[in-house]
């Protein structure tokens, strides 16, 4: 799968001509290069308002490199710059995953685990908020508990057609009210490509 306009056109994936130099394949990556991806996650499950929903989401994420101080040679961390991801309804209106702050951590890692023929393990950390449109109500938008982790086992990075899993389910709140659990995405396996 290779990225789309309109996956480019979410987070500004598509080259800017900004002179920000591209990750290519191999390890490690240039730190401070960028790394944009499509990303398709069919028959995800969101639960909300008491029914659960089966949708596809596609868009993209945009990762910059930076430097692991706890591994410099077998290990980069990502600072995530971009992430939106929408699914339709088919009751109609959509579903938003969009990053809602500034991913000044950059906990997201990817780590060399095998040198020939090459492995990695990558680990996403990603901050967001959802925002609900359904057909018949009010606009709602949530954030994330906890941010969401995806993980993947890569044959190559960056990732061309390989699967990213949720480790755990992400519950989602309204920001005035960080109590009570609103809504889940339960199931989200997202095939991702860069380039």
């Amino acid at each position: 799968m290779v990225a789309t306009a309109a996956a480019c056109a979410a987070v500004a994936l598509c080259p800017t001509g900004s002179g920000v130099a591209q990750a290519q394949p191999g390890f490690p990556p240039p730190i401070g290069s960028e790394i944009p991806s499509s990303m398709l996650a069919v028959d995800s499950k969101f639960e909300y308002g008491g029914e659960t929903y089966t949708v596809t989401f596609k868009g993209g994420i945009k990762q910059r490199v930076d430097v692991n101080p706890d591994d410099p040679d077998n290990s980069v961390r990502l600072r995530t710059i971009g992430f939106k991801m929408t699914a339709e309804s088919e009751e109609g209106g959509a579903i938003t995953l969009e990053q809602n702050d500034v991913d000044v951590d950059a906990r997201s890692t990817v780590t060399r685990t095998r040198q020939d023929p090459p492995r990695y393990e990558e680990k996403d950390f990603l901050d967001y908020a959802v925002t609900i449109e359904l057909s018949g109500r009010e606009p709602v938008e949530l954030h994330a508990k906890v941010p969401m982790i995806l993980t993947a086992q890569l044959t190559q990075f960056p990732a061309r057609a390989e699967m990213f899993h949720l480790q755990e389910p992400v519950e989602f709140v309204d920001p005035g009210n960080p109590g009570t659990t609103v809504a889940r995405l339960t199931t989200f396996e997202a095939e991702r490509s860069s380039g």
